[in-house]
């Protein structure tokens, strides 16, 4: 089981096991509260809150992640198209508002324009139109990449915690790791507004940092009105490692494609993977001192997955098997399972399609467990409508 209490399970070729989230255990029969998701993307937030909160309304603007969303989640409640065009007066009540907005201007990728860019500035048209609800959702969430927290002293961030202040809500953040659940090394920023006045349990606020708090974002919190430390148990040590989710008889490039990545690799990478008794290292192709290198790592961890744009945003994996070296992508099950999500769930469309629609989401697991020590019990005591 993970630590949230699901039960793991799936296999590999060759007598290989291994493991990766189900879909959600049964919940109970009572109803679940409803959920407003914006930038809802390929559905693997709405996949982690299943267990305990069902979607009342979804949008995205993108088709292709839409078709990824529709196809596992159901179409009744999404609506495609910009959030400029969304009027808050349309939607229906809920508990919560759940808002994964553009990272691009707060990446270094995207060199910080931050956000009040156009891309991370749809961020302000999510909070208008909870202005716009005739009752809003008491606690909201907003999800992002580490620079919301590190770019520029951490002004991104404290825009945006001042603008939910004034709006009448406490709030604090948290970092998560979806390493610390899946074999991916992925930070994100999970900022929780909750109405003033509310009640919130005693056990769901700390008296300071903890492990959910980097330095970075200590740091950023540092003299904020209304901040809150929000307190979640440590997950336990993850089990599984990126060998147990490869599909071992995926097809390898051809003698010749692999020739030319081998010889990108540094001389120190080789070494290393001459010695070690790694099975598979995961590598980027990135530019150094003009030029172009395939750097490894051998933590048995992949990198953060990215979405499909231009040869270096695509993971290439080194797979070694006892003499024999050999060299591809990560397939789109591969990176569907470094997101966690479940065996059973869809990625209709081509390769890059199924490929930007992991690398631009959530981890399962890592939402799932949000909800299950933090949000669930914020819902409890919101007092709001639930979704029968």
């Amino acid at each position: 089981m993970d630590s949230s209490g699901v039960s793991l399970s799936f296999k590999c070729d060759a007598g290989t096991s291994a493991v990766a989230p189900r879909s959600a255990q049964k919940s109970t029969s009572r109803a679940k509260p409803a959920f407003l998701e914006f930038f809802a993307g390929s559905g693997l937030v709405a996949q982690g809150l299943s267990q305990f909160f069902k979607p009342a309304w979804a949008n995205d603007i993108c088709e292709k992640k839409a078709a990824v969303y529709t196809a596992n989640h159901g179409k009744k409640h999404f609506h495609s198209g910009s959030i400029a065009d969304v009027n808050g007066a349309d939607l229906p009540q809920a508990v919560l508002s759940w808002a994964s907005f553009p990272c691009q201007d707060l990446s270094l990728a995207g060199l910080t324009a931050g956000i009040h860019a156009e891309r991370s500035g749809l961020v302000w048209q999510w909070l208008r139109i909870m202005d716009e609800m005739p009752k809003r959702p008491p606690f909201l969430v907003a999800e992002n990449v580490t620079g919301l927290i590190s770019a520029d002293g951490g002004i991104h961030y404290r825009a945006l915690h001042e603008a939910l202040r004034k709006k009448g809500y406490i709030v604090g953040a948290v970092m998560l790791d979806a390493s610390l659940w899946v074999p991916q090394s992925r930070q994100r920023v999970f900022v929780i507004a909750v109405e003033k006045g509310a009640k919130i349990p005693a056990n769901l606020i700390d008296t300071g940092p903890n492990w959910a708090h980097s330095d970075t974002l200590v740091k950023a919190a540092e003299g904020l009105k209304g901040w809150v430390w929000w307190k979640m148990p440590e997950p336990s040590k993850r089990k599984i490692t990126l060998s147990d989710v490869i599909e071992w008889d995926a097809a390898c490039d051809p003698p010749k494609a692999s020739a030319k990545k081998l010889g990108m690799i540094p001389s120190s990478h080789w070494e290393r993977l001459s010695q070690e008794a790694v099975t598979v290292a995961p590598g980027y192709k990135r530019t150094r001192k003009g030029n172009q290198v395939l750097e490894l790592r051998f933590d048995d961890i992949a990198g953060c997955l990215r979405t499909a744009q231009g040869g270096s945003s695509r993971q290439v994996i080194v797979l070694k098997r006892g003499k024999r070296i050999d060299t591809r992508l990560l397939t789109v099950r591969e990176a569907a399972r470094l997101m966690g999500a479940p065996e059973s769930y869809k990625l209709p469309g081509s390769y890059n399609d199924g490929y930007t629609a992991m690398g631009d989401a959530v981890a399962v697991p890592v939402a799932r467990y949000l909800a299950k020590h933090l949000l669930s019990h914020l819902a409890q005591t919101a007092g709001q409508p639930n979704l029968s």
